[in-house]
């Protein structure tokens, strides 16, 4: 089988499929308090998202995961995960959610094969929550978590995002939960995606500083376990949860990157920290059946893939796209 290779002999296997750029929360950190959305007929259609993903998994991607937005505000979302799952070679299918439409879509995306859930959760506290999100209802989020342990989803990874000043005072609180419900979570350095003044670049919180916080109350111990992502993850005595740190600031990860991102535009992005970029839907919708084609322009594209991100929060340096118009 043809392994996607880039310049530096990375092997690319994961594969970030954005479904949507809509959102039903206003997170400060992923989009504008007013964003503007993509017209319907810029985004990818069921067909065209699942022809894109076949293509790579035909060239060796094992992994892929489903992101927007928010993609359950999608109604098709549990269909196209149906269409993934029969896709040859595909190892695991996941998906990165808000977790505010659980209560309702657990059960149908588990029984259509998805395999594992991110869940966004930042705050237990539901003021916070609400600024945070700018609109959104803590009560519904949890709601939602139980719903997807309910329905048999196991490895439910927390993703948490820390801000000075907002939410750092929450760390343990956050651990406490997912250690009551055997979640692992993820702690995720600010990125500078989209617009950042100079207040924001002050609300930067590190991964050592999380994790000073959590050494607090559990000493740490290394974890050798991998899940093909950015996280390097630690293990309590006392617990079978894992906790991760995301660090693209502090910690790069950028020597073993293994995974592209392609929007709901069908823009391939082989970084998230640059601007370059593939436009594979325009084949797609000018070339509909050849498969050869796209997947050609796909292997060309790795040559494209910097060998690193450049996020640096003291300079000038930004990615203007904002988080839900690139795919999580």
């Amino acid at each position: 089988m043809t392994q996607l290779i880039d310049g530096f002999q990375r092997k690319i296997d994961y594969l970030r499929l954005s479904v949507t750029d809509r959102c039903d929360f206003r997170c400060v950190y992923c989009m504008s308090e007013n964003p503007t959305f993509l017209p319907k007929s810029h985004v990818l259609s069921l067909e065209e998202l699942s022809w894109i993903a076949q293509a790579f998994t035909e060239l060796g991607v094992k992994k892929i995961r489903l992101t927007g937005g928010e993609p359950l505000v999608r109604t098709d979302c549990d269909k196209l995960v149906k269409l993934l799952k029969q896709l040859p070679g595909l190892e695991e299918l996941s998906m990165t959610t808000n977790g505010s439409r659980l209560s309702k879509l657990a059960q149908p995306l588990f029984e259509n094969g998805l395999n594992r859930l991110n869940i966004s959760l930042d705050t237990l506290n539901p003021d916070v929550f609400a600024q945070l999100t700018r609109n959104g209802k803590l009560d519904r989020v949890i709601a939602g978590i139980d719903a997807a342990i309910a329905a048999g989803f196991h490895n439910i990874k927390i993703n948490a995002v820390i801000l000075r000043g907002q939410n750092d005072h929450e760390v343990l609180d956050l651990v406490e939960f997912c250690r009551q419900r055997q979640l692992d979570i993820a702690f995720i350095e600010e990125m500078p995606i989209g617009y950042m003044d100079e207040r924001q670049r002050k609300r930067h919180c590190s991964s050592d500083e999380v994790r000073r916080i959590i050494e607090t109350r559990y000493p740490l111990i290394a974890s050798t376990k991998r899940t093909g992502g950015p996280s390097r993850y630690v293990k309590m005595a006392d617990s079978s949860i894992r906790i991760g740190f995301i660090s693209p600031h502090s910690h790069d990860f950028c020597h073993e990157c293994n995974r592209v991102r392609v929007t709901v535009e069908g823009q391939l992005l082989l970084c998230l920290g640059n601007e370059n970029s593939i436009d594979l839907k325009a084949i797609v919708r000018e070339f509909p059946a050849d498969i050869e084609r796209l997947k050609r322009a796909i292997t060309d594209g790795m040559q494209h893939k910097p060998q690193s991100h450049d996020f640096n929060i003291d300079n000038g340096t930004q990615i203007l796209r904002f988080m839900n118009a690139t795919g999580g």
